[in-house]
């Protein structure tokens, strides 16, 4: 079998810098795998008008979605940490271990490097069903589906390094930093303070006067 198979390492912060020491390399790599891109809009249409305005909102994160099987029958020949005498339990143990399990140290599960060939997804499980599909006589599981949801999580510095937004007239999507205020942010992005209102209505901030330190906030374009 060939040795590229998928890797998932674990890191313990969205610049995917400190690894936490959990990897994992699956034992049989998926048959295929979706790669979901979402955008959102805004949508208005004024009373007795025939159509609807359109306004971007934002890009979702990316989402990767595939299926992938651990088996204990000794069938399935594996270069894979994962092998195939390991009981099945203990390799979704330690699939869950990097991907899953809550991370004391920061307070949450893992960020994720998930590598398989052009694939490189920086992430975070969202979802994972395991469907138990073959059996011993006295019920130990010998083969399990495990189907996963992988949603993309990045450092809003990466975001905006993405977006190379440098125009008024593009969404600017920016963290509150120390010192700053609302209508400090609107001249810098606009070269205008006054849209501050606006940008408060847009992100549903209530109080613009008073807005904490890496709040993440939408800058719209204007119009």
């Amino acid at each position: 079998m060939s040795k590229n198979l998928m890797t998932i390492t674990a890191y313990s912060d969205n610049e995917y810098s400190s690894k936490t020491g959990d990897s994992c390399t699956v034992q049989i790599n998926p048959a295929s795998y979706t790669h979901d891109h979402t955008i959102e809009y805004n949508k208005f249409q004024p009373v007795g008008s025939p159509g609807t305005s359109v306004w971007y909102k934002g890009t979702p994160p990316e989402k990767v979605t595939f299926d992938i099987y651990f088996d204990a029958t000794g069938a399935v020949s594996t270069t894979s940490l994962l092998a195939s005498q390991t009981p099945v339990s203990d390799q979704i143990d330690s699939f869950k271990s990097t991907c899953f399990t809550y991370n004391g140290s920061i307070h949450e599960p893992n960020y994720l490097m998930l590598s398989w060939g052009t694939l490189v997804f920086k992430c975070k499980l969202t979802a994972l069903n395991i469907s138990y599909t073959l059996f011993q006589s006295d019920g130990t599981p010998l083969r399990a589906k495990l189907s996963t949801t992988f949603e993309g999580a990045i450092s809003a510095d990466d975001i905006a390094a993405e977006a190379d937004n440098q125009s008024p007239d593009l969404t600017h999507f920016i963290e509150v930093k120390e010192g700053d205020t609302l209508p400090l942010i609107c001249y810098r992005i606009y070269g205008d303070s006054s849209y501050y209102t606006e940008v408060a209505s847009y992100n549903n901030v209530l109080n613009f006067r008073n807005i904490a330190p890496g709040t993440k906030l939408y800058l719209p374009p204007l119009k």
